[in-house]
């Protein structure tokens, strides 16, 4: 179950990863509400069309669709926007670096919020390790020169605290659906939101139409960054704590990195080896991988004892 779940974060990664590059190629054409209305409700009516071919249908629970519709808030509509306005001010790289604060964020949550997820020596040494990769691995880029406005960084930090927390709300109160269902309800209530205030901010039907690149990464966050990625998401969410699922932030930066190499002719630096080599070794450390001493949970306060609902 261990290399399964293992498995399962590399290939979330791999479907996050390209988001940031999408996102910066999208924004500058598209305006950030009309970009995420367009990336969640093409990822609605696909994960929605799955279902129902699967001969499966959407939940009748008022409770499921509360929870659905906190999780459509606080997991896309917000900080989809907040990353799509942020990368208006910095670089996507700078962005990708900030994305990976969400577990700092989430064990801490996970510590207060959910019973079986308690902060240990161990997992928070796998934590350090696995940012220490991440700025290792990011290193070169303060060289070039990377722009950044405080208000872009305060938008994006604030996405990546919500990340934290919709990780934690949907590991104790969206475990157990059928497959499908929790993603496809969740970018249905995402449309619900975004659809109104594109139409009233960013008025997109007198825009002009956008180009090629710019369309087709808004398909691409749709359909893999978003309606594939959510579907993996929940899927590993089944069987992995909510702070290891979280680490998959440190994973992401490594797939820019392959895309870069592959697309973009890039070369790789010895910080991309050794930040690489770290980022998976704090992987393996969260999930168990590795066996390192101190299981047993820091003694930190948990003044609430009830679950994050």
């Amino acid at each position: 179950m261990k290399l399964k779940n293992f498995l399962l974060l590399i290939l979330l990664a791999a479907l996050w990863g390209p988001s940031f590059l999408f996102i910066k190629v999208a924004v500058v054409e598209i305006p950030p509400l009309t970009l995420v209305l367009g990336r969640v409700g093409l990822a609605a009516v696909l994960l929605t069309v799955f279902l129902l071919v699967q001969g499966k249908s959407l939940p009748r629970s008022r409770t499921v669709w509360r929870h659905l519709a906190v999780m459509g808030l606080v997991h896309n509509a917000i900080p989809f926007v907040l990353f799509g306005w942020g990368e208006l001010y910095i670089d996507s790289a700078l962005a990708s670096i900030l994305n990976g604060t969400v577990p700092l964020f989430t064990i801490v949550l996970a510590h207060y919020f959910v019973a079986d997820d308690r902060l240990t020596p161990a997992k928070l040494i796998g934590v350090l390790i696995g940012f220490g990769g991440l700025l290792l691995l990011m290193t070169p880029t303060f060289g070039d020169g990377l722009q950044g406005s405080t208000l872009g960084l305060v938008a994006v930090t604030l996405a990546c605290l919500l990340y934290g927390v919709a990780i934690v709300y949907s590991r104790n109160n969206l475990r157990g659906l059928p497959p499908l269902v929790a993603p496809a309800g969740q970018m249905i209530m995402a449309t619900i939101y975004l659809l109104p205030l594109s139409l009233l901010v960013d008025r997109p039907f007198s825009l002009a139409l956008p180009t090629l690149p710019a369309i087709g990464s808004m398909l691409a966050l749709g359909v893999l960054g978003t309606a594939v990625a959510f579907v993996v998401y929940y899927r590993l969410l089944e069987t992995a704590p909510a702070s290891y699922v979280s680490m998959t932030t440190y994973v992401i930066p490594v797939f820019g990195v392959i895309l870069g190499v592959l697309v973009l002719n890039e070369q790789l630096t010895w910080h991309a080896y050794a930040g690489f080599a770290l980022i998976l070794l704090g992987v393996m450390i969260v999930n168990g991988l590795l066996r390192l001493g101190g299981k047993r949970p820091l003694t930190l306060p948990r003044p609430v004892e009830k679950q994050m609902s």
